[in-house]
């Protein structure tokens, strides 16, 4: 395979929850679509008389829970993920009719709910996150026919699309074992590979990364601000109550041998919370585990003080591990399970409090591959499709395996460390290929059957 030439912000992408597969990568797919439709010669555009998206795979079974109707309407009308408003999200099919049209370049087409079928589970499509757009004209004829896949994270792509092409990365990579190799052979730490990388490949300037790298610092940071003062009810039919502002305030009670704890998990279940509400959080690597690294950088960054150039470097550091994770397995729930969201959100989450806390490449990968190894096998199966539960305690409890695989690393004997990270990314991969499909992402199986939810 070619080198690794994700982006930094590719990988951290700040936009609204639940779910970055179900709604960022569908909303984000829609908007593209809508770009093709109106780029579409008049003659064909007089004909269109209507667009159909269908939804395949775990969008299809939960799409419903995550939002993904709401998301793929919004990016129609124009909306971004980076930019979009949560409330008018959660509540675009309650905007008036006039304004629920596409717009054709002096036409236009209403978009409904029954605009957006929910097809087969079980599908031929390659990836199970599929959606297949389509304008319609008058006779039902396709105008217009694209397929788009959701990946995980946030990240779409197109059937039949190669990919954008973009510069050479300074540090060609696809392994943690390259990584190291080019570690050893230039003196340079693990995040500043990743920035010279991320310079390289996209020809932005430093400045600008820097601002890109504060701007999902601050993301982070706020989407646990706002979640320890949140209370009440999530939306959904679980009715759900917040759990994060009781366990923050206690956390400040609690005799110091408790505090560090409890105050980790209210952090995670914070920006958990935030991202079950629909609120902005940021993919880290994908939505439903956006409260692991934000716990880790409150925790450094409210208890331990550490500078902001700091965090960023540890955000370099998560990077590395995500892109390890996307390029060599997979972070979809869709494709393998949970195992992928909270287990690599908690690899990232490791090897960003290692690097904070000043531990060089070495431990940095034992605390990753930790990390990512005790979450081998976790099933995605969200109750009622929504994600609340399994999903928030599961945030809290990645942050506190990212923390003690920390310990595990950074106080252990390195030399008695046997796994290395290549390989339990191999064994996740082949464990996600293993798992049956009622436990990735459907509720079809798992604790998603254990709670009636009627």
């Amino acid at each position: 395979m070619p080198p690794i030439r994700t982006s930094i912000f590719d990988l951290f992408k700040i936009g609204p929850g639940p779910s970055s597969s179900h709604t960022i990568g569908p909303m984000r797919a829609a908007l593209e679509f809508s770009e093709n439709v109106r780029a579409l010669p008049d003659s064909i555009l007089e004909r269109a008389a209507s667009l159909e998206v269908r939804l395949f795979g775990s969008l299809s079974a939960t799409g419903l829970g995550h939002g993904t109707h709401r998301a793929i309407l919004a990016g129609l009308l124009g909306m971004r993920p980076e930019s979009c408003d949560p409330v008018t999200l959660i509540n675009i099919f309650e905007l008036p009719q006039e304004k629920l049209r596409l717009d054709l370049n002096g036409r236009s087409l209403p978009l409904t709910p029954s605009s957006i079928v929910f097809d087969a589970l079980e599908h031929i499509h390659p990836y199970s996150n599929t959606m297949l757009f389509r304008l319609l004209g008058p006779d039902g004829e396709a105008l217009l026919e694209r397929t788009c896949y959701s990946v995980g994270g946030g990240f779409i792509q197109w059937q039949g699309q190669s990919e954008q092409p973009r510069g050479e990365p300074a540090h060609p990579f696809e392994t943690m074992a390259d990584l190291r190799a080019i570690a050893s052979r230039t003196n340079l730490g693990l995040p500043s590979i990743v920035l010279e990388n991320e310079l390289a490949v996209t020809g932005a300037a430093l400045e600008d990364v820097i601002q890109g790298l504060n701007d999902v610092l601050d993301a982070m940071l706020a989407s646990v601000e706002r979640g320890v003062a949140a209370e009440g009810l999530l939306p959904g039919a679980i009715g759900l109550r917040r759990k994060a502002k009781a366990l923050y305030e206690r956390s400040r009670t609690r005799p110091i041998p408790d505090r560090f704890l409890v105050s980790l998990n209210a952090y995670a279940l914070a920006a958990a919370e935030e991202n079950a509400a629909g609120s902005i959080v940021v993919t880290a690597p994908t939505s439903g585990s956006a409260g692991v690294m934000p716990a880790v950088l409150a925790l450094l960054r409210r208890r331990m003080e550490l500078p902001r150039r700091t965090l960023r470097e540890g955000l370099l550091a998560a990077a590395a591990i995500g892109f390890l994770a996307k390029h060599n397995a997979s972070i979809a729930g869709a494709e393998v399970g949970c195992q992928g969201e909270v287990g690599v959100a908690s690899a990232m989450a490791a090897a960003c409090v290692a690097h904070c806390l000043g531990q060089d490449i070495q431990i940095i990968e034992h605390a990753a591959e930790i990390a990512l190894e005790h979450h081998l096998g976790l099933t995605c199966d969200p109750v009622a499709g929504l994600v609340q539960i399994p999903c928030i305690e599961r945030n809290a409890m990645g942050a506190v395996k990212a923390y003690n695989a920390y310990i595990l690393a950074a106080f252990g004997d390195p030399a008695a460390h046997v796994v290395g990270l290549d390989r339990a990314l191999w064994a996740m991969r082949e464990t996600g290929r293993d798992m049956l499909c009622k436990y990735k992402e459907t509720s079809m199986g798992g604790l998603a059957l254990s709670l009636p939810t009627c």
